[in-house]
């Protein structure tokens, strides 16, 4: 079936090139959008995980076996709670007392990743309208901007996550090669550090991913612009020009 949109009363060499420069063009479409799929896809897992940081009580822990297993217990600290895990089974939590009465570095953590959680949600929805997989945003231009929108929103957002889990680590470090502290006060990182490491590295690159790809498409069109076809001019049949000795 011949392809809609070819005159085939061209060369046959200029037809080839420019069948090959549209299969080629589809190509690039299909892989920009799977590209972008794939960015989806660790955006939510991203958003996801980081949601999953903020709530967890476990950013820090330590663990007192005392002087029997029976005694031991196991500590846990968040940003917005503290539990105590008794060998018993028993599990208690408390919330955690004044916000000018915790320490900067929670404080700071607090505000930084309830940002990274809010930027990374609506970087995904503004990247989903982007997608060339999806209908939503209008024409190319408006998808191409909404897309790297939705990145540098992503990529902020894993900023965001990225500093507090620095700084929390980095305290609880200090904090534990310190010789004046006693071993019961000594913390070790618990795994909503972890889970936030990874989810701000998901959202990082993912952010990443929609920004280039749109570039990608804008340069393409800067360097390769569309073709303007030649506009035909006909020459007038016979001889048509007016000439004075026409006129008695």
């Amino acid at each position: 079936m011949p392809r809609k949109g070819y005159n085939f009363d061209q060369e046959p060499s200029e037809l080839s090139t420019r069948i090959f420069e549209a299969d080629e063009a589809d190509r690039n479409v299909m892989a920009s959008a799977g590209l972008q799929l794939l960015a989806l896809v660790l955006a939510l897992c991203g958003v996801f995980g980081v949601l999953a940081a903020t709530l967890l009580p476990n950013w820090k822990v330590n663990v007192d076996a005392g002087s029997n297993i029976i005694t031991a217990i196991v500590q846990l600290q968040g940003l917005w709670m503290d539990c105590t895990w008794y060998s018993t089974g028993m599990f208690s939590c408390a919330l955690k007392p004044s916000i000018l009465s915790l320490p900067a570095h929670v404080q700071a953590a607090r505000a930084t990743m309830v940002l990274a959680c809010v930027l990374s949600a609506l970087g995904t929805c503004t990247a989903t309208v982007g997608m060339e997989c999806t209908r939503l945003g209008g024409d190319t231009k408006t998808k191409s901007h909404a897309s790297f929108a939705g990145g540098l929103c992503l990529v902020s957002a894993g900023v965001s996550g990225f500093i507090p889990m620095v700084w929390y680590t980095k305290e609880i470090i200090a904090n534990f090669l310190d010789l004046t502290v006693p071993e019961s006060n000594k913390h070790e990182p618990g795994g909503a550090v972890y889970i936030g490491f990874i989810s701000a590295m998901l959202l990082f690159t993912s952010g990443m991913i929609f920004c280039t790809s749109c570039m990608k498409k804008n340069a393409e069109a800067w360097l390769h612009p569309p073709e303007q076809q030649p506009i035909p001019t006909t020459k007038p049949e016979g001889n048509s020009a007016y000439t004075l000795k026409d006129y008695v």
